[in-house]
Parts: C-alpha cells; sequence; structure tokens
C-alpha cells in the first residue's frame, strides 16, 4: 500500500492548562495523526469504491489520494473522530463524480475516441470485480450505481448511504430497490 502522506515528528507533550482544555476537547478527532491512521486502515476499501464507481484503477488510485489531500486541509471542520471515514467516503464518491464528468466531456471534445488500455494493476481487481456484474452495474443510473456500491460493497447501512450521498432514506430504498431490479434483469438476460 502506498504511504501518501509521511508520519509527522512526534511533537513534545505539553501539559494543558485549565483556559486551553475546551479547545483540546474541540480538537478531538482532527489530528494529523488520526487522519492517516483511519486512511491507512481503510485504504482498500476505499479504493475498491472508487474502482465499482469507476473503471479504470489509476484514476481509482487518484481520487483516493485526492480525498485524503482534501480532507487533511479541511480536517478541523472534522470534529468528531467517528466521521473521518464518512468525511473520507464521501469525498470519494464526489470525486468520482467529478472524475466521470470530466471524462464525459473530453470523449465529446475528442474527435475520435482513444482506445482502452489495460493497465498493470487490473489484475489485481480481477477476483473483485466480475465482468457481467460491473457490465450490469454500468447501465444502471448514476444514483442506483452510487446507492448499491456504497450499501453492498462499503456494507454501509441505509441511514449512512443517505447521509454520504445527501439524499433522504426513502431515496436510498427506492434507488436500492429499482437497481437490484435492473440488475436482476440485466443478469439474467446475459445468462
Amino acid at each position: 500500500m502506498p504511504v501518501i502522506a509521511p508520519m509527522p515528528a512526534a511533537r513534545p507533550t505539553r501539559i494543558p492548562s485549565q483556559r486551553d482544555g475546551a479547545e483540546d476537547t474541540a480538537a478531538a478527532g482532527t489530528t494529523v495523526d488520526h487522519l492517516t491512521e483511519t486512511y491507512r486502515a481503510h485504504y482498500r476499501s476505499l479504493l475498491g469504491l472508487a474502482a465499482l464507481l469507476l473503471d479504470d484503477t489509476a484514476s481509482c488510485e487518484d481520487v483516493v489520494q485526492e480525498a485524503f489531500i482534501r480532507v487533511h486541509s479541511a480536517r478541523k471542520r472534522v470534529r468528531d473522530p467517528e466521521k473521518t471515514l464518512a468525511y473520507l467516503r464521501q469525498t470519494v464518491v464526489n470525486l468520482s463524480r467529478s472524475a466521470l464528468r470530466r471524462r464525459i466531456l473530453g470523449l465529446k471534445l475528442l474527435s475520435k475516441p482513444m482506445p482502452d488500455m489495460a493497465s498493470a494493476e487490473e489484475g489485481a481487481y480481477d477476483q473483485l470485480e466480475r465482468r457481467d456484474l460491473i457490465k450490469a452495474m454500468k447501465g444502471l443510473q448514476r444514483r442506483q450505481r452510487e446507492v448499491l456500491v456504497l450499501r453492498y460493497f462499503a456494507d454501509m447501512t441505509e441511514a449512512q448511504v443517505a447521509e454520504t450521498l445527501g439524499i433522504s432514506l426513502g431515496s436510498v430504498k427506492a434507488y436500492g430497490s429499482r437497481g437490484i431490479a435492473a440488475l436482476r434483469v440485466a443478469m439474467e438476460s446475459t445468462a
């Protein structure tokens, strides 16, 4: 696993005074150490999430690394250490959307499309991605695909999916059931 951010140098511990005790409590969970450990612990799952939303591994790695950099830059806004992973996941989803938008715009601007070239890293994802399922997933609407990936690959609850995507719980259920129905039809047609 590549190391993106170097571990910070050990800082001398200081004894908090009563005056700044509230500041230390507010800063809980926003440390570089906590963010880096969360990133390292969940790197593969974040990479897998991006792999299911995008179609090439180089973009997936770029998206996950960019997500770390952005959350690192805004880490003071993450006050609850429990939400660090949620911030990383949401950033990966948003950056994946942006990458897809840029790719679509690039394809529209190209006079003829570039041929797809397999990367050396794709062999590592062969076990993760089954060809028929990926093809069927690509045929889904964007929101259905996002809900199914977060719900079943990232093993998130419906409430967590709703929070990550910024939609209601009812919408998560509706997109999920329609997406599964569409997958079922697509998978049966390939069999």
